[in-house]
């Protein structure tokens, strides 16, 4: 099996360029083939935007996979396995395929699912990852917040509609980051301001990007927020 090609789970970053790491880029410069997630064909994905600085145009076989964003079972699996085999066909061929991923390949991450898929259907092909700095890493340095010291405790929490889960979090917690949390800015505001942690708040869109939004907290009361957005509360 040696004439197969590696797939590479690729960490490319919060957003800005510069904090790939060295490793990353040497894999993008060896690997022919780099595949990139989309929510659609013909979209471009912001891992995508974060590594074409280091890609020049024709030099790679740019393959993007469609994940699109739905919760019907039955199409999600049709395009994961349809992603899968894709990538599948250019390890077969004998190219690595770096997969770029925003953050870390292995937090909260689309590379979870193909791993696991492709290990599930093709256990022959050797999977190995890159570790990248994650949006939570990017948010604390521009928003000059020291997550942790000590004996702190700190969450990584997908945020939802669940207002004790989101209360509870909060009340356990010397710092959260809640990410995802575009779609319930109203709620956590609401819990906020019951716990007395609205000062305690930051609000930040795409963060390190050249689209970056570091956000007032009283700018957010309807404001229009992006998917790439997230939340960090530090008592």
């Amino acid at each position: 099996m040696s004439n197969l090609g590696t797939l590479y789970g690729l960490g490319v970053g919060p957003g800005d360029p510069e904090l790939i790491t060295v490793k990353a880029f040497r894999v993008i410069q060896e690997s022919p083939v780099i595949a990139y997630p989309r929510k659609r064909k013909g979209s471009k994905s912001y891992a995508q935007r974060i590594v074409d600085v280091y890609i020049r145009p024709g030099e790679k076989d740019m393959l993007g996979l469609v994940f699109p964003m739905t919760k019907d079972q039955a199409i999600l699996d049709r395009e994961w396995n349809k992603a899968v085999e894709l990538v599948y066909e250019k390890l077969q061929e004998g190219k690595d395929v770096a997969f770029v991923t925003e953050g870390d390949p292995l937090l909260y991450s689309t590379f979870i699912h193909m791993m696991k898929l492709m290990q599930e259907l093709h256990p022959e092909i050797e999977i190995k990852t890159v570790p990248g700095i994650s949006s939570f890493n990017g948010s604390a340095s521009r928003l000059g917040i020291a997550l942790a010291d000590g004996d702190d405790h700190v969450a990584i929490i997908p945020a939802t509609d669940d207002y004790a889960a989101m209360k509870k979090a909060l009340e356990d917690h010397d710092a959260v980051v809640f990410i995802k949390v575009a779609k319930v800015m109203d709620l956590m505001i609401q819990i906020l301001k019951e716990l007395n942690l609205y000062d305690k708040a930051s609000v930040v869109t795409k963060v390190t990007s050249d689209e970056e939004v570091i956000w007032t907290m009283d700018e957010l009361e309807d404001a229009e927020l992006e998917y790439l957005t997230l939340m960090v509360v530090r008592k």
